[in-house]
């Protein structure tokens, strides 16, 4: 792959999107500033941008080449000012293939290219090359042997009958997985905030005509209105989460997890096992109930344009008892899933309560004040906080077992966290003066996570004794 390369022509696609994305807000401003008598201006003006856009997006294409030489991937691009970026391949930690809708009319992919200094986005990106040579420059820039070997010194190798295990949800996981994943808040708030985004453009008595057609309909038919909206955000959360997630495979190959989702956007990831820096099992408080829980990882390096947060998702959703197999089969490490924790002791739970209702006994108080008449529905979220600060003592714990620790700790959802001795990057104690009074104290435990930034996780109000404990092991201390 020495000669040089460009990108596919439909990269002017992404390359126009992409710059019309950036303009959009100077756009739509310009539309509501000029939409009176000077938008024929403003059309003239909108002409021009578009001519310029089209014309950018082009000798964006046409400057930009790769090729792979001398165990790098060289890159040249920018069109007034000329740019190479050598990467080499020692310092690859993933690629990472996703085809897109117009991707896949085309038969193309986008190829992302992470290292260990990745930052906000990945080190290097191709927005569109053929299928076959997104696969081909994938397979070329992993065989390196100096990465290899040094997967190889951490990582032993599995038998040859087990080197290649994979596992692909269900439809029936997958539709359980729409209907538990509580996605309907999410769309309720974006649909909330798109809305108070249109309501200028909406003419004034249009929209007080609607009010009024509105507070003149019968408290029953308000009633079914609600359900109905409330189902159609539900069926949409369960459509949405059956297309990111959909045909999802893992695959264990070597010394890495691949993992391919997607029905309309077709996203193929790579892991490296030695990135992974601690494993996680969540339990929602929908799924918790039914017995179904997700499992994930949390990986050092990377970036934050992959839409997963901070954390990738090894399996969205399997039963609680499956997970102990599914662990041995792809991560055998972090088999051993200890459900038997030191718990917190019962004179802290005071502390968890008052941290989860004192806001909410705040709100009561002052609309015991002012809105008298509606001061039940705060009472109702006092009860529902006090009960979920209940909660989050009752499930905070940790093990330690040799090199291994487990901890466990709940905000909303249920989180059992298992990580190594070595993958811990720092330790702190907390106290406050209520702690040393009741011989207490908290920790936080830190590992490197995206971006080379810190992943923390805390546990509070545990016996100060057993954080002293966890010191001495944190510090190889006897």
């Amino acid at each position: 792959m020495f000669e040089a390369k460009r990108l596919h022509p439909a990269a002017i696609i992404f390359n126009l999107i992409r710059t019309v994305k950036e303009f959009l807000f100077a756009i739509i401003l310009g539309f509501i500033t000029f939409r009176d008598e000077s938008l024929l201006y403003f059309a003239l003006i909108l002409a021009g941008l578009v001519i310029i856009f089209i014309a950018t997006s082009i000798l964006t294409w046409y400057r930009y080449t790769y090729r792979i030489e001398d165990d790098e991937l060289r890159i040249e691009y920018g069109v007034f000012i000329r740019k190479k970026r050598f990467i080499s391949k020692n310092r690859i930690q993933s690629i990472d293939l996703t085809s897109g809708v117009i991707h896949r009319i085309f038969k193309l992919t986008k190829v992302e290219i992470e290292t260990a200094g990745s930052g906000m986005s990945a080190e290097a990106s191709l927005s569109a090359v053929k299928l076959a040579e997104g696969e081909a420059l994938r397979t070329e820039l992993k065989a390196s042997g100096v990465q290899q070997q040094a997967d190889d010194e951490e990582y032993h190798e599995e038998p040859a009958e087990q080197t290649n295990p994979s596992t692909t949800i269900s439809f029936k996981r997958l539709f359980i997985a729409g209907t538990t994943s509580g996605s309907i808040g999410v769309i309720l708030a974006l649909t909330a905030a798109g809305f108070s985004e249109l309501e200028q453009f909406i003419p004034e008595s249009f929209y007080d005509e609607t009010l009024e057609w509105v507070i003149g309909l019968g408290i029953i038919i308000l009633i079914v209105m609600v359900i109905f909206v409330l189902l159609l955000l539900w069926l949409l959360g369960i459509a949405g989460t059956m297309i990111k997630y959909g045909k999802f495979t893992i695959t264990k190959n070597e010394n890495e997890l691949f993992i391919t989702r997607g029905l309309l956007e077709k996203k193929q990831s790579t892991i490296p096992l030695k990135r992974i820096q601690a494993v996680g099992i969540q339990e929602s408080v929908i799924r918790q109930p039914l017995g179904y829980v997700t499992v994930y990882a949390e990986i050092a390096g990377g970036s934050m344009d992959k839409g997963e947060d901070f954390s990738s998702i090894l399996f969205p959703i399997m039963k609680q008892d499956e997970v102990e197999q599914f662990l041995e089969t792809f991560l055998p490490d972090y088999a051993g899933i200890q459900h038997e924790l030191t718990p917190l002791p019962k004179r802290a739970r005071k502390f968890y309560i008052i941290r989860s209702s004192v806001l909410f006994l705040l709100i009561v108080a002052a609309a015991a004040i002012f809105l008298p008449s509606f001061v039940w529905i705060p009472i109702l979220l006092l009860i529902a906080s006090v009960f979920l600060g209940w909660l989050r003592h009752k499930d905070g714990g940790f093990n330690v077992e040799d090199q291994k620790l487990t901890i466990r700790h709940r905000v909303f959802s249920r989180n059992t966290i298992m990580l190594y001795h070595k993958r811990i990057q720092a330790f702190e104690k907390k106290q406050h003066k209520m702690h040393q009074l009741q011989s207490l104290a908290s920790m936080t435990l830190s590992i490197v996570g995206r971006m080379g930034t810190g992943t923390h996780f805390t546990i509070k109000d545990l016996e100060e004794s057993h954080t002293d404990e966890l010191s001495d092991w944190y510090s190889r201390r006897n």
